[in-house]
């Protein structure tokens, strides 16, 4: 069943807590070549974020300025045990480009 464009209520970005946004940073051998050479984040968003709130919300909660944002809807691979079938869940992915001389300490 999909859900329709018009059962999702869309919350304002001034109301929305940016830690709701931005769930965590996707760290994998891929994103730390891309913070390290090239000023990039990758992170697990909500999946009703766009790239204005994804944007406000990574200004708000470091200091930093965005200079660009992909995103990335990630479907969840199909899972098997036995006769039984399942998938894991869908999740949206936000690659992030901060402007030169900035950056966020992610590894914590």
């Amino acid at each position: 069943m999909k859900r329709s464009v018009l059962a999702r209520k869309r919350i304002p970005v001034a109301t929305m807590d940016p830690y709701r946004v931005v769930r965590r940073p996707h760290v994998s051998e891929k994103t730390t070549d891309l913070i390290q050479n090239h000023n990039t984040y990758v992170f697990k968003v909500d999946k009703a974020a766009t790239k204005t709130d994804i944007r406000e919300a990574i200004s708000r909660i470091w200091n930093v300025t965005v200079k660009s944002i992909r995103i990335v809807n990630v479907s969840g691979k199909v899972k098997r045990m036995g006769r039984i079938a399942g998938s894991s869940p869908s999740w949206k992915k936000a690659i992030v480009k901060l402007a030169e001389g900035q950056g966020i300490d992610v590894l914590r």
